[in-house]
């Protein structure tokens, strides 16, 4: 792994390691052990779940939070069920989950709702953020870089159907050997917003209708 310190980040570290028995509501169980950090480039709280048995490969998810559908099961989006099904899967596999804290693609909850708001009226979730000023998509995964390379992992398989998370890893020095597609989690109520992230933004989402 060429270190993105090239780039002018200082090197983040390992700040605590803690296990924590994980329990979803239809009674999948397993222990993750959370990672911090301190040094991270934008400062934030972002966290790691090491599951199962991490070998020289392991997979990988970058999970962008998002409150609504992680923690109260909103189904405008797919991320709870992408959470949920990243989570067995890693543990299966062996690797890391890391939690990034990048709401709304880190334009934040009220301009997410207010992005909502728009999308009720005809937008799509692209055009929508762009109506408000913001950014299509302004996450940056800097910060994941720095926590791969604080746990020493240099080389991963990617858990991932967006094309821009592979192309900024491998920006920033990750070896990024494969990338593994997410199941595609489609409901009534989130099919409009999938069927704009595969279309405007390359997602690998294979959708029906």
């Amino acid at each position: 792994m060429t270190s993105i310190l090239a780039g002018g980040n200082a090197a983040a570290t390992v700040r605590t390691r803690v296990r924590i028995p994980l329990a979803f509501g239809d009674g999948y169980t397993v222990t993750a052990e959370a990672v911090t950090f301190d040094g991270l480039a934008d400062g934030r709280e972002h966290l790691a779940l090491a599951l199962g048995d991490p070998g020289p490969t392991p997979l990988v998810r970058l999970h962008s939070e998002c409150l609504t559908g992680d923690v109260f099961g909103s189904a405008r989006c797919d991320c709870g069920p992408q959470l949920r099904e990243a989570v067995e899967l890693i543990a299966e596999a062996g690797g890391y989950l890391l939690y990034l804290r990048q709401e709304g693609r880190d334009i934040g909850l009220y301009n997410k709702l207010d992005a909502y708001a728009l999308q009720d009226q005809g937008l799509d979730t692209y055009q929508a953020n762009t109506a408000l000023g913001l950014p299509e998509d302004a996450r940056d995964y800097t910060a994941a870089a720095q926590m791969l390379e604080a746990m020493g992992i240099g080389t991963i398989e990617l858990l991932t159907n967006n094309p821009d998370k592979p192309r900024q890893l491998r920006a920033l020095g990750v070896d990024v050997r494969v990338t593994v597609p997410t199941g595609v989690h489609a409901t009534t109520h989130n099919l409009r917003y999938l069927r704009a992230k595969a279309q405007h933004t390359g997602h690998t989402i294979r959708l029906i209708g």
